[in-house]
């Protein structure tokens, strides 16, 4: 046990820092089981209050720096103050690291005294943590362990188990460090962690050679615009044209492709005003005998009040495709303001019309493009692990559609990208990203890069996207055998609290009297 409050303190900020650093753009995978180890070294032998302030010292490292680009939205999309936003940011990070400050504290109250209650338990209580962030208050799933994992072994997991598996398996590794160092592993506990672990990143990389599913079909041309528009001008009403031409003048050369795709809002008048418009694209994209995917905005009357609309966020098929797809998973503060009555008014950003916008239904149909089924998610949603693996059932392709505009030159696009990868990893389905200013890619259906374009320069990426059927595991149930597994594992820290928990040396440790 560290003994100081400070020194607890200082490693639970270590490792706090450490989770962030070991995801994208850093990608210091190393880091992830080190911030686990670090965190529990920090918690273990403290009671739930003290706990407490420890988990929220290492949440308010965690998000400080891996949230950072909030600051850029506020500020430069905001327009407010640089204090203002710094006091928003920094009022965001305390709320969210009251999170692991919670699970720190249920750790504390497990009070589990032996080295081995200690690495089950607080192995449990992360994948519980990390589910519950999918969740609570419409859920901010980001910065997970599993993610720093996107191209190492345990990648093989994440179509076994989803992202909560891999953050588990990593957790736990990082866990069973700190155990081997507490009891100089000479323990049976030690040893054992240390070979479950071991047997864990080997059947990682043995899995990750498994082809889930097959291909349904001949490779589909595909092209993602990407326009580049500065936020600043997107949504003004004298810019829709120039926003229209520009994708127009970028797909000029790409409608012979099988599916081309705008980003999010890349049509910036709401759709029964642009009917004329999606009609001609719809025409010209069918003589090619393809299909445009494309968003835009539309809305519909508030169900409360008739005389108020609310704004959907809407993306589209036409062509040879159809269907439409309304946003169900709403950005808080972007597309909707909590605390609405307090904070309207109070900077730009939380008057943009998006911020009125309403989520869509749970039962939506896919959009199909030349018999093809697609799932499509607009932005946040790809962050969602059951979400997008309820949108891509029984389809062939992923699309997300974004505006990593708002994000600016920060942290967040790259961490984006990363968790979309992990969707077609989860899935075995390929991923196409289209974004206003980047980063747009093709994703295979191993979660590997197979084409991207430069951030914030307008272009199109052209190449194919080979169509998938059948079901990975994860795909048919989801994260709950992740969450049960940390269930079981919280239940196992606590029994063996209960029954005392003492580990037993090795006999060679027996025999040399250590």
């Amino acid at each position: 046990m560290i003994r100081s409050p400070v020194a607890a303190a200082g490693v639970a900020a270590a490792g706090g820092l450490a989770l962030p650093l070991a995801l994208a753009p850093f990608d210091w995978t190393a880091l992830a089981p080190l911030s686990a180890a670090l965190l529990l070294a920090a918690l273990h032998g403290r009671g739930p209050g003290a706990a407490f302030l420890v988990g929220w010292i290492g949440g308010l490292a965690r998000y400080g720096l891996g949230v950072s680009w909030v600051y850029v939205s506020i500020h430069e999309h905001g327009n407010a103050s640089p204090l203002l936003a710094g006091s928003l940011v920094a009022l965001f990070v305390a709320a969210m690291a009251l999170f692991p400050a919670a699970a720190a504290a249920a750790f504390g109250a497990l009070r589990p005294r032996s080295p081995l209650a200690a690495t089950l338990a607080f192995t449990g209580v992360w994948v519980l943590l990390d589910w519950a962030l999918t969740w609570v208050l419409t859920g901010f799933p980001w910065l997970y362990l599993g993610y720093a994992h996107e191209d190492g072994p345990l990648a093989g997991w994440a179509p076994v188990g989803g992202v909560h598996l891999v953050s588990a398996i990593s957790a736990f590794t990082g866990a069973t460090l700190w155990l081997l160092v507490v009891e100089r592993g000479r323990s049976r506990a030690a040893q054992a962690c240390a070979a479950v672990v071991v047997v864990l990143w080997l059947a990682g990389a043995g899995l990750a050679r498994i082809d889930w599913g097959r291909p349904a079909g001949a490779p589909l041309t595909v092209a993602l615009a990407q326009g580049a528009i500065p936020q600043e001008i997107k949504w003004l009403r004298e810019s829709r044209q120039l926003v229209v031409q520009r994708y127009l003048a970028l797909t000029n050369a790409h409608w012979d492709a099988d599916l081309v795709v705008w980003p999010e809002a890349a049509v910036t008048q709401f759709r029964p005003e642009a009917a004329p418009l999606l009609a001609r694209l719809g025409d010209q994209a069918a003589r090619h005998g393809g299909t445009l995917v494309l968003g835009i905005p539309d809305y519909a009357p508030d169900p409360d009040d008739p005389e108020r609309y609310d704004f959907l966020n809407t993306a589209i098929a036409v062509g040879r495709g159809e269907g439409r797809y309304v946003k169900q998973r709403l950005v808080p503060f972007g597309e909707y303001v909590p605390l609405e009555g307090l904070l309207r008014g109070l900077i730009e950003f939380f008057d943009l019309p998006m911020s009125h916008a309403r989520a869509g239904a749970a039962d939506q149909a896919p959009l199909t493009a030349d018999g093809h089924r697609l799932a499509v998610a607009i932005c946040y949603e790809i962050v969602y692990p059951d979400l997008v693996r309820a949108l891509a059932e029984d389809v062939e392709l992923l699309v997300t559609i974004s505006n990593d505009t708002w994000f600016g030159d920060s942290l967040g696009p790259s961490q984006h990208l990363q968790m979309a990868r992990f969707r077609a990893r989860e899935l075995a389905r390929p991923l196409l990203r289209a974004t206003n200013d980047g980063i747009t890619v093709i994703v295979d259906h191993r979660g590997r890069e197979t084409a991207r374009l430069a951030r914030f320069v307008p272009g199109v990426l052209a190449g194919t996207a080979e169509p998938r059927t059948g079901a990975t595991p994860f795909a048919v149930t989801g994260s709950w055998p992740a969450v049960a597994l940390g269930i079981v594992l919280v239940a196992a820290g606590a029994a063996l609290r209960r029954s005392g928990g003492a580990t037993q040396p090795s006999t060679r440790a027996s025999q040399s009297g250590t």
